[in-house]
């Protein structure tokens, strides 16, 4: 089965035990919609991509883990989007979840998602026990403090915003759980593989703030210009377009070549390679080098 299906494949049966009977009727359409449909799932793709590298040995508790992973990203969507954060209202070219249902309703679902992540990494999971113990400590981490992406929402709301601790927390750590999960759901050592996640997730935040200068809100399907409005750091506005442009590169070949030694090592790199391609938004084609 191709890791695309897998993925939607748990995350669907995760989002339909959530909607059973008896559940407030608002909160089950606001989950689904909150998940549904998806982005790219880079996350959860490079949880099953590391896994496969490692040999898939356990393969239910892998796909339990991307699901948790991108519930949890989702939620963060939900939450980040919010009044009180951004105030965005569109993400994924639709209404936000607050926009279309009420802020209370988002907050909500927000909750449910992160409940939802780890309901569904201890059921999918359960035939392989002597996993579930890593993947539940690794994933937590990056969810929670002091490094998690909930810590990262929090740097926004301090004086002073350290970009290392900010951005290793709000981009980066759900790119290290997904590398760290996915070898732990292989049943091999999940440390090596820390790099791979941290640069991976160095390199999307470099992106991503490329995007936020460079690209429009019909493309983006989000608001932009978030962070010059909200005062956040921004690669692209403090090394410029150009500079920006070549730490993305430094980036992305440093995490491709952080590879461990593994059986699907070569695959690996060919998936990185055309993954991370799409890193580089169309519009630095126009921008002088």
């Amino acid at each position: 089965m191709h890791t695309s299906e897998r993925i939607e494949r748990t995350l669907e049966r995760a989002i339909v035990l959530a909607q059973g009977a008896g559940a407030p009727p608002l909160l089950a359409s606001a989950m689904h919609y909150a998940v549904f449909p998806g982005g790219h799932r880079i996350r959860p793709q490079l949880c099953l991509a590391v896994s496969l590298a490692c040999g898939d040995k356990h393969p239910a508790a892998a796909d339990a883990a991307a699901a948790a992973i991108e519930l949890l990203h989702c939620a963060s969507l939900v939450h980040d989007d919010l009044p009180c954060f951004d105030d965005a209202d569109t993400r994924r070219g639709k209404p936000s979840v607050h926009a279309r249902f009420g802020a209370p309703i988002a907050v909500l679902t927000g909750d449910a998602l992160i409940v939802n992540a780890f309901e569904t990494l201890a059921r999918e999971a359960s035939a392989s026990p002597g996993r579930l113990g890593a993947l539940l400590s690794i994933i937590a981490a990056a969810v929670g403090a002091p490094g998690g992406i909930v810590a990262g929402q929090a740097w926004e709301s301090e004086v002073a915003i350290p970009l290392g601790d900010y951005q290793r927390a709000k981009t980066g750590a759900l790119f290290v759980g997904s590398t760290l999960a996915g070898a732990a759901a292989a049943a091999v050592d999940p440390e090596p593989w820390r790099g791979l996640g941290e640069k991976l997730g160095e390199a999307y935040q470099v992106a991503d703030d490329l995007r936020d200068v460079l690209c429009d809100a019909s493309e983006l399907g989000k608001p932009i210009g978030q962070d010059a409005a909200r005062y956040r750091p921004n690669a692209a506005a403090r090394l410029g377009v150009g500079g920006a442009k070549a730490l993305l590169e430094e980036l992305v070949k440093a995490a491709i070549d952080s590879i461990p030694p593994c059986p699907g090592r070569s695959e690996l790199r060919k998936l990185m390679e055309a993954q991370t391609s799409q890193f580089f938004p169309k519009e630095l084609s126009l921008v002088a080098a």
